[in-house]
């Protein structure tokens, strides 16, 4: 699944770039160079990201960047959502029990401040019918 938002970097006077999320009208931020403004944007993504998830908010499919620069959310968030995204209509508690487990431990893989281990996210993945792929970028 792709986790990859776009975002435009508006050039400001007297310096510094606007960063507004595509997909998020609440994602801003800023940076004095490029670099910065990219570096803010991840943490904003993560921070919109994790908030609505927090409050059971719909979360967008992201946009096609259509060349314009992405950000990706912090690992922990993207477990989270990647979980909630592919558990779908299934419950937490069908989570639990596919995984033979309390509830509590099941909806602690979907929280964005949890750090789950990859055995948890691989057995996560099984009981969904899904299959858990790492990549290095």
């Amino acid at each position: 699944m792709n986790l990859s938002y776009p975002y435009t970097a508006i050039p400001q006077e007297p310096s510094g770039f606007l960063v507004q999320f595509v997909d998020f009208e609440e994602g801003f931020t800023e940076g004095e160079t490029l670099e910065e403004a990219a570096f803010n944007a991840a943490e904003v993504l993560s921070g919109v990201i994790a908030c609505r998830i927090d409050h059971g908010q719909a979360i967008p499919q992201p946009s096609p960047a259509e060349g314009r620069p992405v950000a990706l959310p912090s690992v922990t968030v993207q477990s989270a959502l990647l979980l909630r995204q592919s558990r779908g209509e299934r419950s937490i508690a069908d989570l639990a029990r596919g995984l033979d487990t309390s509830w509590a431990a099941a909806r602690r893989l979907e929280d964005p401040n949890h750090w789950p281990s990859l055995k948890q996210l691989d057995r996560a993945a099984r009981v969904l019918g899904r299959r858990l792929v790492l990549s290095m970028e």
